[in-house]
């Protein structure tokens, strides 16, 4: 850490607004560096007080139960991704002339000479997945590096981190996006596009602007998605430096400059020395795990962006062969009377559970939860030859039960009427029942978990308990 940026922080009165993982993270870090930091937060559980008591002992004053109000003579607020920009701080904070921004644009600002260049990630769905993807293939080619931002270790640790790093894969959410405003990558890719947040961004509009941020200032590749035209519009918009390139990535054959599939093949005709005549291969589709069409298309995305790093062909292939998902993606938890059970909890949205969906060849589909605003007439009509049966559960079952009415009124639906935990064994049964043996039994819940469950991990933990103890039974019964 240079002297130049201590002596920046020193005495700067910096309110840190929400005492999470990253706001501890960012009020840890500025205090280090002579920053008068004090904390801010709405709540007041168990879990904040001792976070606050740990933070005070350090000499770091935390404010529970009143998140409203502008300490005074703040100079900087550094805002949790999740505090939506029109809370009431930010608006007295506008009045003061105050600058917000989050944790990732102090990252970028604390970066020190010669820093880790940022190969950055964000989209609708995919960006976890593709981040690890990108990470492992980073590993593969010898370089230290780390799967950061809206994953893992705070991104601020990593940056201060005494033993520097080659190249960073960076996770960004849009809220992320909305409060770095300086932040300038090496190569980023936005995945896809589909209504999510809106509620938080205020359009898709809005939503849309923020993901594109992404590329603001890419030094030397736009990497963005052919099957989703308003990622290349995106990249259309992007200032970027003076010699980067438009990058895309597509499960068909590849034309110069992109990415993409050839005879089970993962290939690359962008970063090659001559792009109309060369084609170089990377990985067999059978390296991806699971080779499903849009974690084929996160594995282009990632490998779109190690190749603009420079990494050679061999570690794209060993990267992918070495990286397995995280739970809850996708993740394949048994058999059952030859009835594959597939946990999907991830698939919060419309869009994500399109993909799973689209994976399958005879699926009994486990959905429902909190829609967030979404509709599903279009999923449901693009999956209706899919579905052997569905299982309902969760508040807004009933949007998507109207929804297969429409669309597919000849599969069997079981509405389980329930908003308890309870329901997700009773949803495996029913299930169970439904399908026939070759089938895929999926939790794709196309919405959020919280009116049953803590957040989706748990969801998808309650269901591979439930698919277990079902063929503990089956076992027994044997």
């Amino acid at each position: 850490m240079g002297g130049r940026q201590v002596t920046q922080w020193q005495g700067t009165r910096v309110t840190v607004a929400g005492l999470g993982v990253s706001g501890v993270s960012a009020a840890r870090a500025l205090a280090g560096l002579g920053a008068l930091v004090t904390v801010v937060d709405g709540g007041d559980s168990d879990t904040l007080r001792e976070r606050a008591a740990d933070l005070t002992a350090e000499g770091i004053p935390v404010r529970l139960g009143d998140a409203d109000t502008l300490p005074p003579g703040t100079g900087l607020v550094v805002t949790s991704p999740g505090w939506k920009p029109s809370s009431p701080l930010f608006a007295a904070a506008a009045e003061a002339g105050v600058d917000v921004v989050g944790d990732v644009e102090i990252a970028w600002r604390l970066r020190g000479e010669n820093a880790a260049p940022w190969l950055a990630v964000t989209g609708t769905n995919g960006k976890t997945t593709t981040v690890r993807m990108l990470a492992a293939i980073l590993t593969a080619a010898g370089l230290r590096t780390a799967a950061v931002g809206n994953i893992g270790t705070p991104i601020i640790d990593v940056v201060l981190d005494s033993e520097p790093h080659d190249v960073l894969a960076v996770e960004l959410s849009s809220y992320q996006l909305h409060w770095a405003p300086s932040l300038r990558a090496h190569s980023a890719t936005v995945l896809n596009l589909a209504p999510d947040h809106l509620d938080w961004h205020g359009s898709m509009e809005a939503y849309a602007a923020d993901k594109g941020r992404i590329y603001e200032g890419n030094q030397v590749a736009c990497v963005y998605n052919l099957a989703d035209k308003a990622t290349e519009d995106l990249v259309r918009a992007a200032d970027v430096e003076e010699g980067a390139r438009a990058v895309g990535f597509t499960l068909g054959a590849p034309a110069p400059s992109q990415l993409g599939v050839v005879d089970g093949l993962l290939v690359d005709r962008a970063f090659v020395p001559d792009r109309q005549k060369q084609a170089q291969e990377l990985a067999e589709v059978t390296d991806v795990d699971p080779p499903a069409p849009h974690n084929i298309a996160n594995a282009l995305a990632a490998a779109a962006l190690a190749r603009a790093y420079g990494v050679p062909a061999t570690a794209v292939r060993d990267g992918l062969r070495a990286f397995h998902p995280d739970p809850h993606r996708m993740e394949r938890i048994g058999e059952v009377d030859g009835v594959s059970y597939v946990d999907d909890s991830k698939a919060t949205n419309t869009h994500s559970a399109e993909a799973a969906l689209a994976s399958y060849g005879s699926i009994v589909w486990i959905a429902g939860g909190l829609a967030k605003g979404a509709t599903f007439d279009e999923l449901v009509a693009g999956a209706a030859k899919r579905l052997r049966g569905v299982v309902l559960m969760g508040a807004d079952r009933a949007l998507i039960r109207e929804a297969l009415a429409r669309h597919a009124p000849e599969v069997p639906v079981v509405d389980l009427d329930r908003t308890d935990t309870g329901a997700m064994p009773a949803a495996v049964q029913e299930a169970g029942r439904l399908a026939r043996a070759g089938d895929t039994v999926l939790l794709a819940p196309a919405c959020a978990s919280m009116d049953m469950f803590t957040n989706y991990n748990v969801r998808g933990d309650v269901f591979a308990d439930a698919v277990r103890a079902r063929a503990a039974e089956a076992a027994e019964g044997a």
